[in-house]
Parts: C-alpha cells; structure tokens; sequence
C-alpha cells in the first residue's frame, strides 16, 4: 500500500475517531453512548496501528504528528488521565515508574527473553556465518550498516579532520551525527510499537520483540564479522543499557494490554482495559524517560573517540545504575 491509497483508506476512520473524542472532551454531558466507546475503542487500537505503520514507512512529520496528537489526546480521553502537577514527574521517575515495573515485573521478564534470547542466538549465528545475514535483511540493509562502521583509524582520523570545520572540534562527526539519529528514530519507534500493539492481544508487541531482536543480533553479528566491531561496539555499547531496557519495559507495557484483554478476569473486557491501560501507560511513560536518557548519552558520549576499555568501563557503569535503579529505586516511604 502507497501513501496516497493509506491515507485515502485510513482518513474517513481518523476524522469519526476526531469528532467523537472532540465530545469526550467537552465538560457538557451527556458525552458518548455505550455504543459509541465500544466504537472509540476500536478506533483507537487501528489510530495506534496507523501510527506505528507512518513512523515505521517515514511517510511525513505532519501526518505523524497529527496522528501522534491523536493517540494522546485520545489515551487522557479514555483512561481519564490528570495532567502530572509540577514535582511529580521528579516523583514518578524516582518512586511509581520503578516500584509499578517490579510489581509487573512476570510481563517484564517475558518480554526480555522474547527481545534478548533472539537477539543473543541471531548474533551468533551471523557472526559464525555472516552469510545467512541475507536471509534476514535486504543486502542494502547491511551493506548500509557496515558502511556506517567501516574504516580503519587512519580513515577515522581523516574523517575527523574533514568534520572539524563544520562541527568546531567536537569530536562528533558528521557521520557519527546521522549514526546517532538513526538509532534514536529507529529504537523510539521500536519501543512504540511494542507498546501501542499490545491492543491486539499482545500479539503484536510479541512479534516486535521477536523480530526486532533478530534484526539488531543479525546487524551486530554481521558487522562485528565483516571486521568492524571496535567501531561498532564504541558506538553501541554505552547507551545500550538504557535504550534496550527501554525496549523491553515498552515491551512489558504491551503485554500488560494483551492480558487485560485476555484474562479480565471479574472484570469487564471494556473496564479491564481501563485500569491495566492505566499501568501500562506509565510504564511506557518510564520506558519514554530511559529513551531520553539513552539518547542523551548517544549524542553526547558514544560517539567520541575514546579507547574502548574507556567505552567499556562506562558502559559497565551505566548497566549496574540501570540495575539498581530498576531494581531498588522507590522502596521506602511513598512521597506523594
């Protein structure tokens, strides 16, 4: 499907889901018929899809912000979120986001073997046989990954001398700029679809938790064979405790919709989703966070050109904060 027959399709479906979040949203009542949230609710699940598919095909920042709009004025419309007050975004890094993801910490786990077990056995393999690396990617993929990570230091020094009068001596390439960017873009929008596809019964983050950890271990292994991999893992290897964590916490988030869904329990389906989108939500909100610092770290610290011990004692670091900070941040007291 093209963009112009995507948007002639899926255009009528956005503008019912505008006009009937347009009445939820008004402070007069009556606002929508039983029949009409059934409808908004399944308007909702296809406007997250849509998104997922115009992030995932690059088809425009104004379409995508327009549906992104959407989908958050559409999530305070349905699960009647209060905007946070000023000091408790500082609260809910510190103390909820932590203590809600060991209290659902079962889905956590599911989803970090779903992600890291493909990703561990893809890499591997590829780095055994670099060939097979075709039966997973299209040779343009690979070929423009490790064309990203080529180049021996010689050419890495030209690199940097070429880039120092457009970047002032910052020690960040032009290239390193355009690795950068896609990670974010392309992990961001990783972690969203994890957690927008839980709508569909979880088996939507499930199939991008899996595929995309055999993506990033088939990436890794080939272009650690083809010889790269001092420059890769520099790069990588810093900010990956926060961005794949992220992942996986977006993960966990989808699979806590797919079994509200499933497994309501003495609930509704309709109030299920309710009060476990609540959870979710703020578990993806914390997976947002951890992409934020990830980032952070991306655009200021993986790309400059440290030794790899260096890299790699930073990154040990950054992995055991992750840890403790997951693990044993928000015990105590409850500030709020």
């Amino acid at each position: 499907m093209n963009k112009q027959s995507f948007l002639r399709d899926r255009r009528p479906a956005w503008e019912r889901f505008e006009s009937l979040l347009t009445r939820a949203e008004a402070p007069s009542k009556p606002k929508l018929a039983p029949d009409e949230v059934s409808e908004f609710s399944e308007l909702f699940r296809a406007l997250c899809y849509d998104l997922a598919q115009v992030r995932s095909r690059d088809w425009g920042s104004a379409i995508e912000r327009y549906l992104n709009d959407l989908v958050v004025r559409g999530h305070g419309a349905f699960y009647g979120g209060k905007p946070m007050k000023r000091g408790s975004v500082t609260v809910f890094f510190t103390h909820v986001f932590p203590r809600l993801l060991r209290q659902n910490q079962a889905f956590f786990w599911v989803a970090a073997a779903l992600f890291f077990v493909p990703m561990a056995a893809s890499w591997a393999i590829i780095a055994s046989d670099p060939s097979l690396a075709h039966r997973v990617l299209p040779g343009s993929v690979l070929y423009t990954m490790e064309r990203m990570y080529e180049g021996n230091a010689t050419e890495s020094a030209a690199d940097a001398d070429a880039d120092s009068d457009s970047d002032s001596g910052s020690g960040f390439g032009r290239q390193d700029a355009a690795m950068a960017g896609f990670y974010i873009k392309h992990n961001t929008s990783i972690a969203f679809q994890c957690f927008a596809l839980g709508f569909f019964l979880g088996i939507g983050t499930i199939y991008v938790l899996l595929s995309n950890g055999i993506q990033i271990g088939t990436v890794a292994g080939y272009v650690i064979a083809q010889g790269h991999g001092e420059r890769f893992l520099g790069f990588v290897v810093s900010h990956s405790s926060f961005e794949l964590t992220a992942i996986v916490v977006s993960g966990a988030a989808g699979l806590v919709l797919g079994h509200a869904i499933l497994a309501p329990g003495n609930l509704s389906r309709m109030d299920s989703l309710r009060e476990r989108g609540r959870v979710a939500v703020q578990l993806a909100l914390g997976a947002a966070g951890m992409l934020f610092v990830a980032a952070m770290i991306e655009g200021f610290w993986s790309a400059q050109p440290l030794p790899l011990m260096v890299k790699y004692v930073v990154a040990s670091i950054f992995w055991l904060a992750v840890i403790a900070y997951l693990g044993f941040a928000g015990r105590g007291d409850d500030p709020r």
